[in-house]
């Protein structure tokens, strides 16, 4: 209900929604009220107004009419309103109803006069916190009245003059849209010559003859109603008045006559505006729209431009053929004076309008709605502008504040309320009005006082999830009043602080602005004021990105081949991706042919249909990754077509062509080929190409060929098929241009010359009877030239030459129209024949052992009767000089020294050696006779490695060595030399021992050598020239398998023992030791032992020197990289077998005082190396002792 001191003109707008601000430590904080059922249960809200109709309401007669009035609040609010200032009881008027629970209301106006409705309306929303009010919301009836009768006289203008034809609708509201038509209903056409203003008359610059007509008709269309009125039709009369007089003019009878404007061409002038200056005011956000129309002969241009300033691009347009300026949204930086000109040949004209720009109030900051809890400070601003400056008033509950009952911890200062120590029980509704004379702007917002105890309203143990490198939103929604203090904790330890990388909103929510994996946790978040604290747990987890590694890449692909796109993605392991391939931002076609498989795309069979761009999207439930590649179908290039042959000569042609379909690849170039129908029909022959971009050519003909072209296109794929072949065309025939070519002249035997040469095609033969003539002579010699005339063939003999001389030679082509051009002179041979002469002087200088040097004295060149090929040397050894028969196994051998030499090298040689060797010339032809044989001795060299090196009868410390001579001695054998050393476990070398044998010296035995150690012998051959190449060997020395006598271990003795100990204690612990262990294992003489039981791996006795047999080591060996083992059976040892102790585990193995074992011993493990049935137990002397017990 509207206070009764409330002007009843004063206007209102509603208050806000849910938006509540709430005062924490005497400032305000913006609390926005939960929409939660289960929180708004019991929470007190002042009425807050959510829907209300427009504040200028327009009505269809034909409908009811429906006034909006929503409000919520707690409780309920009631509602009641206000008409033209008073109190409107709805209850009395059936024709009125409200709606339940709402304010809305609904006027039947069937049967009714509308008009009787028709008035300012006001809602109010009242509960017991608080009233709030809408709008003033004016109702007003649409109308379409119908057009006052009138009777338009008909008009006669002059051709050329300007016209107008005005329209003057009724008042309609809203105000109807004007459109001219015809009586067919046609619009009338308009351009920059004739066009409609914005008050809805029609103007033209100039009247022309096509003008005439008598059906004007403007329409008024009124939206609201949707009906359309029309006026009465126009006509008009254009006359050329250089045909007429007054008589003629009097006999139309006519009212208005326009014909005081001369006819012909004027210079521009404005029909509206008028004047040379107007003004228009505009509202600020509003549409300013300007309009010039001008008349004038020629019709003018119209522009537009802004003094001191620059046309606003992004908000401006033109309509009405740029006689109309539009503005939208319109600021104060848009007031100015705006320059329309008008310009034809004859000159221009000008008009400015000033624009001024005035605003209705708008908001800078509407009031916002206060939760206060008590004893707390709240402010109300209420914040507007306009032009000129709005009168801003106050209202509490409707009330104006003036007359609202005092209220000490209020204070008003102009635009804020300021509320101090607010009190239970004071929530109210407050309204701020901003007016001028433009129009008025009202809000409400409502001060709730209240106390609660802190709510999280976000819902507990959430689970948030985001990419790393994402911000991440933790929310801690809450209610209370005062306003909650939020605070954070990760992992229930850590207080979680404002700073980098985190951000506390004001609203509680924490902010991580990179997240990254060491921040994914449990967070709690504590919502705490003076009335109590809530808390509430969150987890976060920050995933990994998913990142396509392998983009799908550009493909360029033939027709009916395969394509395949590969999109392989990076993701984390707790996120499942999904694929989606577009085509073209598409689905991709329902096709068999595309087949989607992991991180693949396949497109068999491709077509040119499936030419795009395909996109290959990676998704999961937090973040996508996408990536593009381009399909490009590509193919063959079709044919060129349209052969034409142009610009025909004697002895070319230009060929032009239309390129066929590139399908996607550029053409390269183009391949001109040629038939010749008269010499090789069938056959088509490249002829020239020319560059992709050409469709001409010019082509070069011989003579006497009957022509047919025919053009490929070549493009990346390959070649087009060939075109449809061109029309024949024939050249005339005429003397050859050219000669045979390759003209040589070979003798092929003594006493001839062959003269042969490259016959011409028919082709290049330019005509009928082709011949070739030939011609020769002797060069250097003073004679004619010798020719023959023969038919088309390829050589020519000429016999009885003298043997390998020079001749010329010439062959000329000839046919039937003349000859060819003068022939090259070509030097040929006569036939060459066997040398005659042997070289002379052969000497031979030896180097060294393997290299001699041999010179000659070169023959004269005529006595080669031929071309010089060079020298041949043969050479062979006949037997080594410390032989005394000779080798008939060596192979003569043979070197050749090409050109004219007179001396060469024989590498290779065998040292110490008897060789001889001869040299003969060599032409073409052949050899010539050999020179007289020469014999050389090679010196002597170092001999070979010994033939062989054996190790035999290996001992203890002795090993024997047998060798025999080097295969080669190559000189005269001074004895060997042996060079030997041992080999640790370690493969470590020690020292060299150095031994000098006679050449008769095949066999030595080495004594001192140590057991069962791995020794490396080199040996050499050596002569006067130094050692030759060694050969090595690798051996062991027996192994040592004497067992010894009565070995004790000291640490068990008992004199050991008493040097630590009591002696009297040893001895009863000795006795109580030996007692046991003879009860266990009796007493074994070592010989009885071996005589009752013979290990298989244990060798007898040898009798001669009354010592054990020895033990085969079955470890493995590793002799140096590189040697070899001996195949003869030596045995070989890493280490010596010192005692019986090392077999057992520890050192534990005792004798006993009669020589007997006693304990219990255990063979060592070791790997076995034997074969056939031998056991595969150690070899050790313990386990032969145990088996007897």
């Amino acid at each position: 209900m509207t206070h009764p001191t409330m002007d009843k003109n004063r206007k209102w707008v509603p208050g806000f929604g849910a938006m509540l601000l709430i005062l924490l430590s005497h400032t305000t904080s913006a609390l926005e009220v939960p929409l939660d059922p289960k929180v708004l249960e019991g929470l007190p809200q002042p009425p807050t107004i959510t829907l209300q109709s427009p504040k200028d309401y327009i009505f269809d007669p034909r409908e009811n009419i429906v006034i909006h009035c929503e409000a919520k609040g707690k409780p309920h609010p009631s509602f009641s309103w206000t008409r033209n200032g008073t109190h409107f009881d709805v209850e009395k008027d059936s024709k009125v109803l409200m709606k339940p629970g709402s304010g809305t209301l609904v006027i039947d106006i069937s049967g009714e006069k509308a008009e009787a409705y028709e008035g300012t309306y006001q809602c109010t929303a009242h509960n017991e916190h608080g009233t709030a009010v809408s709008n003033n919301i004016v109702i007003r009836q649409s109308r379409s009245p119908l057009w006052s009768k009138e009777r338009n006289e008909a008009i006669v203008v002059q051709m050329g003059v300007s016209l107008v034809l005005q329209c003057r609708p009724p008042a309609g509201l809203p105000p109807p849209v004007i459109f001219w038509m015809d009586n067919n209903f046609q619009r009338l056409p308009l351009d920059k010559r004739v066009s409609q203003a914005l008050n809805g008359d029609l103007y033209f610059s100039n009247v022309l003859p096509e003008d005439n007509r008598n059906d004007y008709i403007c329409y008024a269309r009124f939206p609201h109603t949707q009906t359309i009125q029309q006026k009465q039709p126009i006509s008009v009369t254009v006359l050329d008045m250089e045909a007429m007089n007054e008589t003629v003019a009097a006999l139309y009878n006519v009212t208005d006559f326009y014909s005081d404007s001369p006819e012909g061409e004027r210079r521009p002038g404005f029909m509206t505006p008028l004047g040379i200056t107007s003004t228009k005011m505009v509202l600020r956000g509003e549409t300013l729209e300007l309009e010039c129309i001008a008349d004038g002969l020629p019709t003018p241009e119209i522009s537009w431009q802004k003094d001191g300033g620059e046309l606003p691009s992004s908000r401006m347009s033109f309509y009405n053929f740029k006689k109309t300026l539009k503005v939208s949204d319109v600021n104060e930086a848009d007031a100015g004076d705006y320059r329309c000109t008008a310009t034809n040949k004859l000159g221009t004209a000008q008009h400015v309008i000033k624009v001024s720009v005035k605003a209705a109030p708008f908001w800078v900051s509407a009031p916002r709605n206060l939760i206060l809890a008590p004893n707390e400070t709240g402010i109300l601003t209420c914040r507007v502008n306009g032009e000129p400056k709005p009168k801003i008033s106050w209202f509490v509950n409707g009330v104006p504040i003036e007359n609202a009952p005092e209220d000490h911890s209020r204070k008003v200062d102009d635009d804020t309320v300021i509320l101090s120590f607010v009190k239970t029980g004071s929530s109210a509704v407050y309204q701020c009005n901003a007016s001028n004379e433009f129009g008025y702007l009202l809000a409400n917002a409502f001060v709730n006082v209240l106390a609660e105890a802190p709510r999280v309203l976000t819902p507990p143990n959430g689970v948030y999830q985001v990419i790393t490198n994402n911000p991440a939103l933790l929310h801690c929604a809450s209610f209370g009043s005062p306003i909650p203090t939020i605070t954070w904790f990760k992992d229930s330890q850590t207080s979680v602080k404002n700073g980098d990388p985190y951000v506390i909103h004001e609203n509680g929510t924490l902010e991580i602005h990179v997240a990254q994996p060491l921040h994914s946790g449990k967070y709690t978040c504590i919502a705490s004021n003076n009335l109590g604290l809530k808390e509430n747990h969150v987890y976060l987890e920050v995933k990994e990105p998913t990142r396509i590694l392998k983009q799908p890449e550009y493909k360029d692909v033939q027709r009916g081949m395969s394509a395949v796109f590969e999109c392989k993605v990076k993701h984390d392991p707790s996120l499942i991706p999904t694929v989606i391939w577009l085509k073209d931002n598409g689905e991709l076609p329902d096709d068999e042919r595309f087949d989607v498989d992991g991180d693949s795309l396949t497109i068999r069979d491709v077509t040119d249909e499936d030419e795009g761009t395909y996109t290959c999207i990676q998704n999961t439930t937090l973040d996508q990754d996408s990536a593009s590649a381009m399909l490009t179908v590509v193919g063959n290039p079709d044919p060129p077509t349209d052969l034409e042959i142009t610009d025909q000569a004697e002895r070319s042609v230009q060929l032009t062509w239309t390129p066929g379909d590139e399908h996607n690849s550029p053409t390269q170039k183009f391949l001109i080929q040629y038939e010749d129908l008269l010499h090789q029909p069938g056959v088509w022959i490249n002829l020239t190409d020319t560059p992709g971009t050409s469709t001409t050519v010019q082509l070069n003909l011989s003579p006497y060929v009957y022509y047919s072209f025919r053009v490929l296109a070549l493009n990346g794929v390959g070649y087009s098929r060939p075109s449809q072949p061109s029309s024949q065309y024939r050249t005339n025939p005429s003397a050859p241009d050219e000669n045979p070519s390759d003209v040589q002249g070979v003798g092929t035997q003594p006493g001839n010359l062959v003269i042969s040469w490259t016959p011409l095609t028919g082709f290049l033969a330019n005509g009928p009877g082709l011949e070739y003539k030939v011609l020769w002579r002797q060069k250097d010699v003073e004679e004619d030239w010798s020719s023959k005339t023969v038919a088309n063939v390829s050589q020519f003999i000429v016999s009885g030459t003298p043997t390998y001389v020079p001749y010329e030679i010439k062959v000329q082509a000839i046919n039937d129209y003349g000859s060819g051009p003068e022939p090259e002179v070509v030097i040929g041979y006569s036939g060459e024949d066997l040398p005659l002469s042997a070289p002379d002087s052969v000497q031979v200088m030896v180097h060294n052992s393997t290299l001699a040097e041999v010179h000659w004295e070169p023959v004269s060149l005529q006595s080669v009767r031929g071309k010089l090929q060079g020298y041949k040397v043969y050479f062979r050894r006949i037997r080594g000089l410390h032989e005394t028969q000779e080798d008939t196994e060596q192979q003569e051998q043979v070197l050749t020294f090409s050109g004219n030499r007179s001396e060469g090298r024989l590498p290779g040689l065998q040292p110490y050696s008897l060789y001889n060797l001869t040299v003969r010339v060599l032409n073409i032809k052949g050899e010539g006779p050999a020179s007289p044989s020469k014999t050389f001795e090679t010196p002597e060299g170092v001999p070979g490695p010994p033939s062989f090196l054996n190790v035999i009868n290996p001992g203890l410390d002795s090993l024997t060595l047998e060798w025999g001579p080097p295969m080669n001695n190559n000189g005269r054998l001074a004895g060997y030399t042996l060079k030997y050393q041992p080999v640790n476990t370690t493969n470590e070398l020690g020292p060299v021992k150095v031994i000098n044998f006679l050449a008769n010296e095949t066999t030595i035995t080495l004594g001192n050598l140590n057991s069962s150690m791995l020794y490396k012998f080199y040996m050499s051959a050596k002569t006067i020239k130094g050692s030759g190449p060694i050969i090595t060997e690798e051996a062991f020395t027996a192994m040592d398998t004497t067992v010894p006598n009565r070995q004790v271990d000291i640490a068990t003795q008992g004199w050991f023992i008493g040097l630590m100990c009591a002696i009297a204690l040893l001895i009863l612990v000795l006795l109580i030791v030996c007692f046991i262990k003879r009860n266990k294992g009796g007493k074994y003489p070592v010989k009885e032992k071996e005589d009752a039981h013979q290990d298989p791996e244990i060798q007898p006795m040898k009798e001669d020197d009354g010592t054990f047999g020895e033990y085969s080591d079955t470890e493995d060996h590793k002799p140096l990289k590189g040697s070899r083992t001996p195949s003869n059976g030596t045995v070989r040892r890493d280490e010596s077998d010192d005692s019986l102790v090392d077999y057992g585990e520890g050192g534990d193995g005792q004798f006993n005082e009669d020589g007997s074992f006693i304990g219990q011993y255990s063979g060592k493990k070791e790997k076995d190396t034997h074969e056939g049935n031998e056991s595969s137990e150690a070899p050790s002397p313990v386990n032969a002792m145990n088996s007897f017990v």
